[in-house]
C-alpha cells in the first residue's frame, strides 16, 4: 500500500540542534527511518500515531496536544497517522 508522505518543515539546523515541524494529513506517513540522535518530540496537535516496529509489529499511541516525550538515539519505526485530522508534531534532534 502505498500512502502519502508527511511533510517535513526543518525550521533550525545548527551545531546544537535540529528542529523538525511534520504535518501528516489522515493515513501519511514518515517512512521507514532509524534516528540517530536523541530527540524530544512536543505534539502541536492531538495525535494517533500508528507506530509500525521492526519484526512486523505495529501499535497504536494517542498522544494529547502539548504533549512533549523524549527517545533515545536508535530508534527504527515508521510513524503514520492513523486518526482522521490532520496531526503535527514538533521533533528537536539533540546533536
Amino acid at each position: 500500500m502505498t500512502r502519502p508522505q508527511a511533510i517535513p518543515t526543518q525550521t533550525i539546523d545548527d551545531a546544537r540542534v535540529r528542529v523538525t515541524r511534520f504535518d501528516f494529513a489522515p493515513g501519511a506517513e514518515t517512512g521507514w527511518h532509524e534516528h540517530g540522535m536523541d530527540y524530544v518530540i512536543v505534539t502541536l496537535t492531538d495525535c494517533t500515531m500508528l507506530l509500525e516496529e521492526p519484526g512486523g509489529t505495529s501499535r497504536t499511541v494517542q498522544i494529547d496536544a502539548g504533549t512533549s516525550y523524549r527517545r533515545e538515539q536508535g530508534i527504527n519505526h515508521n510513524v503514520i497517522n492513523g486518526g482522521d485530522a490532520v496531526m503535527s508534531f514538533v521533533e528537536v534532534e539533540l546533536k
